[in-house]
């Protein structure tokens, strides 16, 4: 149980009520086994003369006071052991979903979503029933087992002997069958990431799924991915429905000896049948611990397993370490950035995505990045918030590396609009404004949130939806096109006025006439401002201070616009293929029919 223990901390909060609960178990279960002590001295007292109703009324009373006092004894136990568990499965799972945001790129592109979901939901589910319930039933079988068998001992030693043999059986079936649960269960969790992955990808990508007309080819993959679950499920199921059985025989075994060797002692004077019929319940209050006992070991080894799956994330540390570095000094910070010698090279692979990368850009800057597909270019601006870190060289920003800052620091001075737009179900105010203070939803939108729209010509168009920027959006954005969702995300970088801004092909879903009027307003917004931009259309590069061409994850090319189409290299080769395309397009359109798509 070696993952169970690092769930030892989240107890501590909670020792006072633990203890309490657990000395409600202790005292529930001397209710529990006073009842039949109560019981024999009434069955005794019926064979005396001097016997009277009184006397039996009496021992009823206190076997119904009995009761009553053990059962709320059992819903104290209950409530505070469950209740415990409960909040440890919710601080558990805090720390689990922190622990995430912690974690960098290199994590998220070797593990699947559908399988970090099942860790976050059914994994913590079983951790928690291992926490509380599991703890609960262990004292409480503990405890009943020692106070029957004392008093099963007390009443006659013999009987209690022979009564036991059977029990030796207990331990071996529930170690062995502990065992095969354990090994079944995480294949059962495995099988469970697999299905919540297919479904999570599957519901993002219903478009496409739509789009390519694979309704059926999903739904048979996930018909036979949910059957192989349902096997690994019926697998566990034989496993348990053949382990209470067992247990049940062997008690059942205990049962006839007690009553073959129990009913002849009474018959000889050796004990009372008052004693007869109080050691049989106390067989049957150790029936039931036993019983116990195996689901017990089910819930440890279930909680075992999923500790496990939860620890493998919580011990994995993140390369770049949250809150790590100094924060002194980036109020003073201009944006001047220097790449000396830098080269990388995504973990597990060999191929050099970016290689011995030397320039400088001044603050205020504006550098754009352009290179064939593969070029390097969404890699080399993912260095500069440290989404990655170089494998080799150092990155400066105003002279001081970028690995001596808090990273944090470095982001909120970043503004970062990447290929891939994300946006929140939430509304366009929240999104545009995501990491500022915004005011209370019945107030007026944060004026810097209606700027940064503005620039991105987003402005007119939130005006014309039901709520304005009050408007929810759909899951990531559904209800925006697909040129809205880029604004959105551009909006949301200008509005937390970055220090450094990073449009990373942000503007390949917008038309060109829209395009030009938001680079007319970027360009008096960029003043004083540092940026990258990325972009394979030439008309958002060209009038850029500067311009690098990578190929290869090399730098082969710097200058301005003119200077690197008098150069004749491989913009200019860029710049004669995208002026051809565009050529061929224009062609295409002119000749196409009347009436005909386009």
């Amino acid at each position: 149980m070696k993952h169970l223990r690092t769930l030892l901390p989240y107890f501590r909060p909670y020792r006072a009520g633990l203890v309490v609960g657990l000395v409600l178990v202790v005292v529930s279960n001397v209710f529990t086994v006073a009842a039949p002590w109560l019981l024999r001295l009434a069955i005794d007292a019926l064979g005396e003369p001097e016997v009277s109703r009184g006397r039996i009324l009496t021992y009823a009373g206190l076997i119904v006071v009995a009761a009553i006092l053990g059962g709320a004894a059992k819903f104290g136990m209950r409530q505070l052991l469950n209740g415990i568990s409960r909040r440890i499965e919710c601080d558990l799972r805090d720390t689990f979903f922190r622990h995430l945001l912690r974690l960098d790129a290199p994590f998220y592109g070797s593990w699947r979503t559908g399988d970090i979901m099942s860790r976050a939901t059914n994994d913590t589910l079983a951790v928690r029933q291992a926490a509380g319930p599991a703890v609960m039933y262990m004292v409480n079988t503990t405890v009943i087992s020692i106070f029957a068998l004392t008093l099963m001992v007390w009443i006659s030693p013999r009987l209690t002997m022979l009564a036991v043999i059977p029990m030796v059986l207990l331990p071996p079936v529930v170690l062995g069958f502990g065992r095969v649960i354990h090994r079944r269960f995480e294949r059962i969790q495995e099988q469970f990431s697999a299905l919540s992955t297919l479904v999570q990808e599957n519901l993002t990508g219903v478009r496409l799924v739509r789009a390519y007309v694979q309704e059926r080819d999903q739904a048979v993959r996930f018909g036979t991915m949910n059957r192989e679950y349902l096997e690994r499920n019926l697998h566990l199921v034989r496993a348990q429905g053949l382990f209470h059985p067992i247990l049940s025989l062997l008690t059942g075994v205990a049962m006839v000896i007690v009553l073959w060797v129990g009913g002849g002692e009474v018959m000889r004077g050796a004990i009372t049948v008052g004693d007869f019929v109080a050691f049989t319940f106390y067989l049957n209050l150790l029936t039931w611990p036993l019983i116990a006992l195996g689901w017990v070991v089910n819930l440890f080894q279930r909680g075992e397993a999923s500790m496990g799956r939860i620890n493998a994330v919580l011990l994995t540390e993140p390369a770049i370490r949250p809150g790590a570095g100094r924060t002194v000094g980036m109020d003073q910070a201009r944006g001047g950035i220097e790449f000396r010698g830098v080269g990388f090279r995504y973990p597990g692979t060999e191929r050099q995505v970016l290689r011995d990368l030397s320039f400088r850009v001044e603050p205020g800057e504006t550098v754009a990045i352009v290179g064939p597909t593969g070029a390097g270019k969404s890699t080399l601006v993912s260095l500069l918030p440290r989404i990655q870190d170089p494998s080799t060289g150092i990155i400066l920003l105003d002279g001081v590396p970028l690995t001596e800052y808090d990273p944090a620091e470095i982001r909120r001075r970043v503004g970062m609009v990447p290929q891939d737009t994300f946006l929140f179900s939430d509304t366009i105010e929240a999104n545009v404004g995501l990491g500022l203070e915004l005011d209370p939803p019945d107030a007026a939108v944060d004026p810097r949130v209606t700027r940064a729209a503005r620039i991105a010509q987003l402005h007119e168009q939130i005006g014309d939806l039901p709520h304005g920027y009050r408007t929810r959006l759909g899951e990531r954005g559904i209800n925006l096109s697909g040129g809205q969702k880029q604004r959105a995300t551009l909006a949301r970088a200008l509005a937390r006025d970055p220090m450094i801004l990073i449009l990373d092909d942000a503007l390949s879903a917008v038309d060109t006439h829209t395009e030009a009027r938001i680079l007319e307003e970027l360009r008096a917004d960029l003043a004083g401002r540092t940026a990258f931009i990325i972009s394979h259309r030439v008309s958002a590069v060209m009038h850029a201070d500067r311009i690098l061409v990578l190929e290869g994850g090399a730098l082969v090319e710097t200058g301005t616009h003119a200077e690197l189409l008098a150069r004749g290299g491989t913009y200019a080769a860029l710049l004669r293929r995208q002026l051809l395309e565009q050529e061929v397009e224009g062609e295409g359109l002119r000749s196409a029919p009347a009436g005909s798509p386009g």
